[in-house]
């Protein structure tokens, strides 16, 4: 006798993937992008940036910089 667990089928959520957003975008479409793949405006999105970058001594900055170089677009 083995003890196997029985394969059960879930519903599977859409993969997101984070791409800039050529619709959304003000600079390069990544709080738009990002927008996207979190679900919420992307208003927010910019707000929680300019924190970062206000209260994060610059590093929001430094993330926008290098998530530009690294993500692609749609």
């Amino acid at each position: 006798m083995t003890d196997e667990i029985p394969h059960t089928t879930s519903t599977e959520t859409p993969e997101r993937k984070f791409r800039r957003s050529r619709d959304e975008r003000m600079i390069a479409g990544l709080c738009g992008g990002a927008a996207e793949a979190l679900g919420v405006d992307a208003t927010l999105v910019r707000v929680a940036l300019i924190a970062l970058t206000l209260f994060g001594f610059g590093s929001g900055i430094l993330f926008y910089l290098a998530c530009w170089l690294v993500v692609p677009e749609e």
